[in-house]
């Protein structure tokens, strides 16, 4: 009997898939040779989750994958209008980030009120310096995007004390409507951003969403860099309309040494690694590789994306 054969987008270094020896024929493609190869697997596995080739790949003739799986939390990097409009089913990497974000979420929060930066600023300079830092217990905090990652930001920040109010796409117990997240920012000491990708999110925050934030509030993004209308959050940082920032992800990745974002005062810049604790690509692998004994077996896969919207319905668990 012939097996399955599955295609795996190349990144380096290469996923563990020894477990399905015998049961996957396991074929490889770097960007330029995905459009090819599509039509012959069955399966595909994104491993290159920062490419665009799949997007780009994905209208050409010829048939395509039953299956396509990413080990990413977002999928905005490979659906076009054709992989939506299909019925390939598309999975992702739900239950490996969330927690690991949120620790790093918590981090910057107490970095920033703390004066982490401050102080090792200070200590390079040998100047000591006495200053008052800000009581996290009690302040108030929205996260925006009611998924696993922003209920996992959500209850991180519960645990030091925060007031926390989630938003999301529609209203449900606990969390609030995106109706309400304008009156929300107005009251907030942290904005914490963990919303997907999507047509209504792209540029959610900008002048106007900036405008409607304390002076002393903070904000915070680990969702998408396209979320953030970046010119207008620095024009919000050198015109103290708020307090700071911190930006894991960007519009542009990676961020190049050029780009004027790395001197805006008040803005902590990291390199997209709020997730990546040591360890994950081989979490990420065994992930797949429990999924793929599902979908050979014919057995309904969890993580299902609706391709619609653009990520996991909340009631998949």
């Amino acid at each position: 009997m012939s097996v399955p054969i599955l295609l795996v987008l190349e990144a380096d270094p290469p996923p563990r898939l020894g477990a399905l020896a015998g049961q996957a024929d396991v074929r490889y493609a770097d960007d330029r040779r995905l459009a090819a190869e599509l039509p012959h697997a069955d399966a595909l596995l994104v491993w290159d989750f920062t490419s665009d080739a799949v997007r780009r790949a994905w209208p050409g003739p010829g048939p395509r994958p039953r299956w396509v799986h990413t080990p990413s939390a977002g999928v905005d990097r490979l659906l076009s209008p054709e992989f939506a409009a299909s019925d390939t089913v598309l999975t992702n990497a739900r239950g490996i980030f969330e927690e690991p974000i949120a620790e790093y979420v918590a981090g910057l929060v107490l970095a920033m009120a703390k004066d982490l930066p401050g102080t090792l600023e200070l200590q390079r300079q040998r100047r000591w310096r006495h200053r008052e830092s800000l009581q996290v217990a009690r302040s108030r905090a929205v996260v925006v995007g009611a998924g696993p990652i922003g209920l996992a930001v959500a209850r991180s920040l519960r645990a030091l004390g925060v007031t926390v109010a989630v938003t999301g796409r529609t209203a449900r117990p606990g969390v609030h409507g995106a109706e309400d997240l304008d009156r929300l920012l107005a009251r907030a000491d942290w904005v914490v951003c963990a919303a997907p990708l999507t047509g209504a999110t792209h540029g959610m925050f900008d002048a106007r969403r900036f405008a409607l934030m304390q002076r002393s509030a903070r904000f915070i993004n680990v969702g998408r860099g396209a979320l953030v209308v970046e010119d207008d959050l620095v024009a919000a940082l050198t015109g103290r309309r708020i307090a700071g920032a911190a930006l894991d992800v960007f519009t542009h990745e990676p961020l190049g040494p050029d780009s004027p974002l790395w001197d805006v005062p008040g803005l902590i810049v990291s390199p997209h690694m709020s997730g990546d604790t040591v360890g994950w690509r081989d979490r990420l692998g065994a992930q797949f590789v429990e999924l793929f004994a599902l979908w050979a077996a014919g057995k309904p896969l969890p993580n299902v994306v609706d391709k619609k919207r653009g990520y996991v319905p909340t009631h998949d668990s």
